[in-house]
């Protein structure tokens, strides 16, 4: 499948993907079917949810369907022990109008620890946009704190059925993700005989990339799926790009914890003389980054173990940040935080996904990614716009000591990290992070 340069946009910012949303609910003629890990009880997700249930109302005809992680949508938020979660939420909204719309809860794993629905990307007709996003006010910019991502506009039908088409396949048809937005209760023993079912189908999932229409653009199109080590599409979609770029490499990570094979071919790519550009967030635009030591838990020493890895892999391989070919930007924007993902290898191919490059991403959950292969670069104006807009928030490191080390956190932070270093549980925990 393929598509040419006219039909691939980026918008600018969160707030824009926010009215493209709006936009396309009101303009959609058929179908709508929205995939995220999850679409939050807040003023950004009731606008989308009512706006949604609104167009199916004055247009009955239209076929709706949300898919979010069911275990996210069953639990509150971290740190919230007394938010009940979505779940309540999208049944409350749907006691209000007449004709419903489908809200999946997609069950991946048995539990969330051990992996989640990370499949992304929005579908209005024939038109996709892809983000790693999930509806809720701090990523759609509601209010005054944004947690920025990548907005990318497709419009290709033969990607759009193709992402339908899956969904349908692994998850609708087989009847092992319940409707979130019904009275009904799944018993909690069969939803996880239900999992087991959802799980050991998905491992065997994939985008059929059948092309109907007569379109011959441009730009190719490969639609991925990845679930666990092994077979995994995405990740071996992202070792290829490490293996084969010849000139320059971009990497987008908001969480730098490696996968351990990553990491190898990450050196094994600038020995061959690649220049690798690393745009990572910042810990204090980390989405768990708690600054006020009153309100800190368990959960606020993420951002700091982030960067105790990124200062062991600068301290490792200095000699090529000295040389040029290895360049690490931090990115750091007021109280915004960072959640942009991504890889372009030689301004040629462009993996637009959700994956995080960490080994929750790499072993755990779900996860999709879109290849576009740009032969001739015609993209190559709209790459280097939104490039630039990422980099003037940015910050080189050359040196790890410019960044902080353990004795230089807060007692609060530095207390924990120790006590999980002295029992050897910070080798546990960084596979799941």
């Amino acid at each position: 499948m393929s598509l040419d340069a006219a039909d691939f946009n980026i918008l600018p910012s969160a707030k824009a993907f926010k009215n493209a949303i709006l936009e396309h609910i009101r303009n959609a003629k058929k179908r709508i079917y929205i995939t995220a890990l999850y679409l939050q009880e807040d003023d950004a997700g009731r606008e989308i949810l009512n706006a949604l249930y609104c167009a199916k109302q004055n247009r009955p005809e239209l076929n709706i369907k949300i898919f979010v992680d069911a275990h996210r949508a069953q639990r509150g938020l971290i740190g919230d022990p007394s938010c009940e979660g979505n779940q309540g939420f999208y049944r409350k909204i749907a006691e209000q109008f007449p004709i419903k719309i489908d809200i999946y809860g997609v069950l991946v794993k048995t539990k969330e620890l051990f992996g989640v629905l990370h499949l992304k990307g929005l579908i209005f007709d024939e038109t996709v946009i892809y983000t790693g996003a999930s509806i809720n006010d701090v990523y759609l910019h509601q209010a005054e704190k944004c947690r920025f991502d990548r907005y990318h506009v497709l419009k290709c039908a033969d990607l759009a059925d193709s992402m339908v088409d899956y969904l349908h396949r692994f998850i609708i048809n087989p009847g092992f993700s319940p409707l979130l937005n019904i009275s009904a209760q799944l018993d909690k023993k069969i939803q996880k005989k239900f999992a087991k079912k959802q799980k050991a189908l998905l491992k065997r999932s994939s985008y059929s990339t059948q092309v109907h229409s007569d379109k011959a653009g441009k730009i190719k199109i490969t639609p991925m799926v990845g679930f666990g080590p092994r077979g995994n599409s995405v990740n071996n979609c992202i070792r290829e790009l490490f293996k084969y770029s010849r000139e320059s490499l971009v990497l987008f990570t908001p969480y730098f914890n490696l996968p351990a094979i990553l990491a190898k071919d990450l050196r094994k790519t600038l020995l061959r003389g690649v220049k690798v550009t690393m745009v990572i967030g910042d810990k204090t635009a980390n989405d768990f980054f708690i600054p006020d030591p009153k309100n800190f838990s368990k959960i606020g020493i993420i951002p700091y173990i982030y960067e105790i890895l990124l200062v062991r892999f600068i301290k490792r391989n200095q000699h090529f940040i000295d040389s040029g070919l290895l360049n690490v930007h931090l990115w750091t924007n007021n109280n915004h935080s960072f959640h942009l993902k991504g890889i372009v290898a030689d301004n040629q191919r462009h993996l637009i996904t959700g994956n995080n490059l960490n080994p929750r991403a790499w072993s755990l959950d779900l996860e999709n990614a879109l290849l576009l292969d740009d032969a001739q670069q015609l993209l190559s104006d709209k790459w280097q716009l939104e490039l630039q807009s990422i980099m003037d928030f940015t910050k080189q490191v050359k040196h790890s000591d410019e960044l902080q080390s353990l004795a230089d956190y807060p007692k609060h932070a530095r207390d924990p990290i120790r006590k999980l270093q002295l029992t050897q549980i910070d080798k546990l925990f960084k596979r799941f992070m």
